[in-house]
This record gives structure tokens, sequence and C-alpha cells, in this order.
């Protein structure tokens, strides 16, 4: 572009901000190429709205700008970063969100999408958001991504010196801009993020990134509520040659350091992820948390290294591994000359170190080796536990010592596979084959009565759920739902697909969150309707139906959500053995469940089930068919939150009431 028109252009810039002591000559040598330094004073400053001026200093791109402290607050709506230009920002600059804006759910104080080179330092700087504001529902649509630093598949990117606040998502998000292109070559160094809603740092995919000296804090608002948390959005991303140094994540409403990583596989480039002299103190849930997949073909390869890192005073764990195979299969994980000092002490199920197992997990957990760790623990338990959600799994390739400090003394154990077998002995459940119901015909236990409406209880499938409504050929069928929040999570409306008995998508609906909304189809054959429904961390709930209808087994068992109530299911003839598999979340979180048979006799009852359990039942004589019952209630000594149903040797349908019950048909 000619300097002439660059020049004129810049005036223009100059000009649509209604600022005051705008310094044209110095923007004209700016456009002109004269200069290669700048003032963003230069394009003015306005006390009430500095972002035309602000955005125009940028727009300049000239190779070094400087936001100069001119005694007031930059107060700015969403700006816009180039590639190819350093901003420093004058010690003591603030640089304000304005308030009543950022509407929009993904508006961010500073973003760049696909550019390269831009370096932000502010040593005595602050960014600050309004994120008490975001968090007022009258006055703004919830939402989670209103960064103050958002990037989108850069490169060569700094973030130096700066405080980084109270935004309405994270101090700083690493996203993608483009399929398959990580962030790369990111350095943070010297920085506070301060009082974030949703993490300090969010890394969805990033490569070659140095994390030094950076202080995460205070996150509070919305989930996952992390000091940083490494989460993929899908198996293209990564996480690959992370280093974090002489960092401190502190008094974080979750998770000091989180890496969540069950969206990555096989496929995906392997892991590489290391702290060094790291801390973690005083966060409620945990200090650091490392989640994969447990099965060959979703978990992802890797290393992992925590080097001379110190957890301390943590709510939770200190170290929580859950999925991660051994490898080859899954990573590598180093824990080497780390301290954990009183963590989870008012947690005496937990424990300072925790292994456990996912659901659909066909592969034990571990790939661990510690040397030298010392662990501090005021309550007598084991330095370990292990909570398999999969059964009859194992903690395995567990290797190396720690040392065990009571009382001030402290004892060197070495790891053998004798000592962890104490520790965190198997629970092996019978194998009980899994009947499909795909594929099955069903009908009616009895004949559904013309115009209809049966009550559905108060069911919440937590996240993605499955139930199923069965019809005949050319019936008119409405069921409705409704759905419920989950803490901080988005409010977003339902998604539900309706698939037919020959697996033909029906309808999908998206139904208004909180709202009793009908889905409706006129069924073209007869058999068993799928509603799968998607919640996101929300719940479902179906509250009516026209047609008998049941919550179902689809691939994964049934997540409840502090539902209680009695579910009905059939047991074919001829069934020999059949069992309903139970589980809480593992630690803190169970469910009281009762087996009822068909004469309404009490056949098992299970309190306080948090981790996998199940209710295993061998008949003397095969059935003739017939109803049983499982009631659900509150735990006795625990918190009732997600728990879990999943029937085996059965048709895998929980009906509501007992004018839903199906039965296979003849």
């Amino acid at each position: 572009m000619p300097r002439l028109l660059l020049a004129a252009l810049a005036s223009l810039l100059a000009l649509s901000c209604a600022c005051a002591q705008v310094n044209q000559k110095a923007i004209d040598d700016v456009a002109a190429g004269k200069l290669t330094e700048a003032k963003a004073s230069w394009w003015g400053f306005d006390a009430t709205d500095a972002t035309a001026c602000l955005q125009a200093a940028i727009n300049s791109k000239v190779p070094k700008l400087t936001v100069d402290n001119v005694g007031k607050p930059w107060i700015v709506t969403p700006i816009r970063l180039v590639g190819n230009q350093e901003i420093t920002f004058e010690k003591g600059v603030e640089v304000l969100a304005k308030a009543d804006e950022f509407k929009g759910g993904n508006d961010s104080l500073f973003s760049a999408r696909l550019a390269q080179n831009i370096t932000l330092s502010g040593y005595g700087a602050t960014l600050r958001m309004r994120r008490a504001d975001y968090d007022d529902a009258t006055r703004y649509k919830h939402a989670e991504w209103r960064h103050v630093l958002q990037f989108h598949s850069c490169s060569s990117i700094k973030v130096l010196g700066l405080t980084l606040a109270e935004s309405g998502g994270d101090g700083i998000y690493l996203g993608t801009g483009q399929a398959g292109v990580p962030n790369k070559n990111v350095v943070i160094r010297d920085v506070i993020c301060d009082k974030n809603y949703r993490q300090g740092i969010s890394v969805i995919s990033a490569e070659d990134l140095l994390i030094e000296n950076t202080i995460m804090r205070d996150t509070a608002g919305t989930a996952p509520m992390a000091g940083i948390d490494f989460e993929p959005n899908g198996p293209d991303e990564r996480i690959a040659n992370c280093v974090m140094r002489n960092c401190v994540a502190e008094g974080n409403n979750s998770w000091g350091y989180v890496a969540y990583l069950p969206p990555l596989r096989a496929t995906s480039a392997p892991v590489g992820l290391r702290l060094e002299n790291c801390k973690a103190l005083s966060n409620k849930a945990g200090a650091f948390g490392f989640v994969t997949n447990g099965t060959a073909e979703a978990a992802v390869p890797g290393k992992v290294e925590l080097i001379n890192c110190e957890f301390t005073g943590n709510g939770g764990s200190a170290f929580g591994l859950v999925g991660n195979p051994p490898p080859p299969v899954g990573c590598r994980i180093t824990v080497q000359g780390c301290r954990f000092l009183d963590n989870a002490v008012t947690k005496p199920a937990e424990a300072p170190i925790v292994f456990g197992t996912r659901q659909g997990a066909d592969l034990d957990v571990g790939g661990v080796t510690f040397t030298d760790v010392v662990v501090r623990d005021p309550v007598a338990r084991n330095p370990m536990v292990f909570v398999d959600m999969a059964s009859g799994l194992n903690v395995s390739d567990v290797t190396g010592n720690l040392i065990l400090e009571k009382d001030g003394r402290q004892q060197k154990v070495e790891l053998t596979r004798e000592l962890l077998g104490q520790w965190m002995p198997v629970i092996v459940l019978k194998k009980i084959p899994r009947i499909h119901p795909k594929g099955m015909a069903f009908a009616p236990l009895q004949a559904p009565a013309a115009g209809q409406k049966l009550a559905l209880g108060s069911w919440r499938l937590r996240k993605a759920g499955a139930a199923c409504v069965w019809a005949r050929q050319g019936d008119a069928v409405t069921v409705t739902i409704s759905s419920g929040q989950i803490g901080r999570y988005a409010a977003n409306p339902v998604a539900v697909v309706v698939t037919s008995p020959s697996g033909q998508e029906v309808t999908k609906v998206q139904a208004p969150f909180g709202q009793e909304s009908p889905i409706s189809f006129t069924a073209p054959e007869t058999g068993l309707y799928l509603l799968r429904s998607d919640a996101g961390g929300n719940y479902a709930v179906y509250t009516a139906s026209t047609h008998p209808f049941n919550l179902c087994y689809d691939g994964e068992a049934i997540h409840f959500i502090s539902s209680t109530g009695t579910l009905y299911f059939y047991v074919p003839a001829g069934t020999k053995e059949f069992g309903l598999r139970v589980n809480g979340e593992g630690l803190g979180e169970g469910v009281k469940a009762t087996l009822t048979n068909g004469a309404g006799e009490v056949v098992q009852e299970k309190d306080n089930v948090a981790r996998t359990d199940m209710f295993t039942v061998e008949l003397p004589q095969p059935s003739p068919g017939g109803t049983w019952s499982l009631k659900l209630e509150k735990p006795s000594a625990m918190a009732m939150e997600d728990y879990y149903i999943d029937p085996l040797g059965i048709p895998p349908l929980l009906a509501p009431s007992k004018e839903c019950l199906l039965k296979p048909a003849q």
C-alpha cells in the first residue's frame, strides 16, 4: 500500500478516536515508516472509552508500541491484536474493561487469531475485567469465554510481567483458530493470574510452551476453576513440550494443576508435560490431577514429569491419576523429589495419592515412578488409594519409593507389588454378559391406554443421557423434557435426537434450557425409539410421556445426579442370573440402593455406595419372567450427587413406573 495512503488511513483512524492531544505528525511518521516505536497516547486518550485510540495505535502495526501511563485507566471494549508487534504497558498502567460491555459470550479484552510474533510486556501493569458483572444473570448471559488474553493458533507469543485479573473466563486462553494448528513457541513469564472466573490459564492446544515464575490464584466462578487446565477439545490438538517452572497455583476453587486429556486418542501427538519447582497451595479440590482414557484405542502416549514440586494444604489429593494405562499405551509419569504435605486432611476417604479408572476402561491404571517423594499426612490412612470405576482393574507399573513423614519422623518405603496390593486391594466383581437392546423387539407389559399421559418422576440425567419410548407405527408420540443447572455450567439448550428402531433419525430438538418442552413425532414403525439428550455439564429430566418410557444403557452406564425414587425393570423368562452395577463418584459421593424382587421381598440393600459395587442375583430356578425394582435414596454417611446404574444380564431398561414397563416380545 502506498505510504501516502497509509498516512491518510492513519489520520482517519486518529480522527475516529474522539480524543484530545492527537499527535498527528508522529502518527504520519509511523505510517510512513519513519518511526518504528510509538506511544499509544499519540492516537489520543479518552477517559470514558479509549478503545478507538488504543485500537488505532495497534492497527498502525508499529513494531514497538508503548501504552503509556496517563494517570487514568485505559477503558476499552474488546481489542484485536496484530502480528509482529511488541506492546509494552508502562508501570502503573491499567487497561480496564468498560462497564456494561462485553455482552458477547466470547468477548475478550485482547485477542489474536493465526497471528505471529506478539509480545505483551507490563511489569507493574494490570489488565482487568469485571468478573462480578459477568456473573450477574440479570445483566449478562452466562458464558465462560470472556478472557483477558485469548490466542488462537498463534506462534512466537510472549506475555511478560502482567497482572491479568477478574476475567469472565480465563486469564490466558490458548485455543485453536485452525484445525490441527496449535499455539507454538509461547512464553508466559512473571505473570499473575488473579481472581479469574474459569481458570487462571487454559491450554487447549500448545507446542513448545514455557510458563515461568507465574502465579495463578483465587480462580472462582464456573468449572473447572483450576489454576491451570490443559484440556484439548479434540484428537488433533496437542499438549507437547509444555514446561512450567517456578509457578504457584494458590487458593483456586478447584485444582491447582489439571491435565484433562480424554479428547485425545492413541493417534494424537504424544503428550509432553513437565512441572519443575512448582507449588500448589490451599486449592480447594487438589493439587495435580491427570486424566486420560483407559483403553488401547483412546489412551494417549507421552511423558509427564513432576520435579521438585511442593503441594501443601490442598483440600483433596496431592496427586490424582485417572485412566492412564502404563506405557507404551499411556504416558510414562515421573514424580521426583516432590513434597506432598497435609493434603485432603478433611476427607479421610481420600488419600494424598489417588489412582482411579474411568467407566468403560479395560486397561489397568499406572505407569508412575516415584523417587524420594515426601508424604506428610496427619490422617491415619494409607498414603495411596485406588478407586476402580470399571471393576476388576488394577494399579500396575508403579515403582520407586516414598518418604513417609509422621510426627516429625521419616520412613523410606519401597513400592513393592506386595505393599501396593495391601494399600490398594483389587475388588473383582462377577462378570455378567451385557444384553444390548438394539435389534430386540419389546412390548408393553400392560397395554397403554388411549390418550394417557404418564408421569415420569424426576430422574435427572447428567450430561449425555439415553432414554427410550415404545410406540406403534402411526402413533403420535409426545415426550416432555426439562433441564436444570449444575453449579455454573452454561445454561445452553438441551439437544435431543430421536432415532427409530431401524436406526433412522426421526427428529432433532433444541429444548430451551429450564423450560418444559415437547418432543413430538409420528412413529414410522413399531418398536423402541431411542432419545439421546446432551445437557452439557447440567442435567436433563423427562417429565411426561404419551407412551411407555424407560431410561436405558446406550454405551455408558446411566448417569444420574441427586435423584431419588424407585425404578422398575423386567427380568425375562429363562434368566438364571443378572446384576446391577452401582457406583457413586468414587470418593465422598454415593448412593443407597435397595433391590426388591417381584414378590416384594428385599433381596439386597447397599448403603454409602461410592466405588463400583454390584447387586448379583443368582436365581435357584430360571425366571418365569417378572417385575423387580431398585429403590435409590440418599446415603447415610456421605453426599449424594453423581451416581451410575448399569444393568447386566437383563435388557438395560429402567422404567420410572410400572405402567412404563417393557418386556421382550415373543
